[in-house]
């Protein structure tokens, strides 16, 4: 598939029918969060921070976002924030994740962000391959950490620091 009409910009509120088609064929696979189903874009938005959400516009399409969802209100973990990142269906494998977490990482950086993390499902080769290959590490596994459609799941767990933030 040709990529080269690729355009990542900042997610707007007008993006919102696109993503939420987006999440909702994640949620099918079973293997993308333990949420099952898409919630409003107010709640959407008031979790996710307003500066670091991104959309991959292919050939004037949307069809990848990324975002992230801060750990706590804390002041003390301000920089800390979890990676939300969903390609459509038919757009997977072609690299456009690995651009689009190239973005999220670049722009996580230039709002103070020093430590990202990610909850992966073991079963997500993919997703785990690509947070890996961005410089993810592993800390841990949850085991059974929770169940959907009445399967327990074991979910990795990876985190990146930046080599730029949060040094001192």
């Amino acid at each position: 598939m040709n990529t080269q009409g690729i355009l990542i910009r900042k997610l707007t509120h007008l993006d919102w029918s696109a993503i939420s088609k987006i999440y909702a064929e994640g949620l099918d696979t079973g293997i993308a969060s333990f949420e099952t189903g898409v919630p409003s874009w107010k709640v959407w938005n008031e979790a996710h921070d307003d500066q670091c959400r991104l959309v991959v516009n292919l050939n004037g399409q949307i069809v990848a976002y990324a975002a992230l969802l801060p750990v706590s209100k804390r002041p003390q973990f301000e920089g800390v924030a979890e990676v939300r990142i969903y390609v459509a269906a038919g757009y997977r494998g072609i690299g456009l994740g690995s651009k689009l977490l190239n973005e999220l990482i670049h722009t996580s950086e230039l709002f103070e962000y020093w430590t990202l993390q990610v909850s992966i499902f073991k079963e997500n080769k993919s997703a785990l391959a690509l947070c890996k290959k961005l410089g993810f590490v592993e800390v841990g596994t949850r085991k059974k950490l929770a169940k959907r459609n009445g399967k327990w799941y074991d979910v990795e767990m990876l985190e990146r620091r930046s080599l730029v933030v949060g040094k001192d």
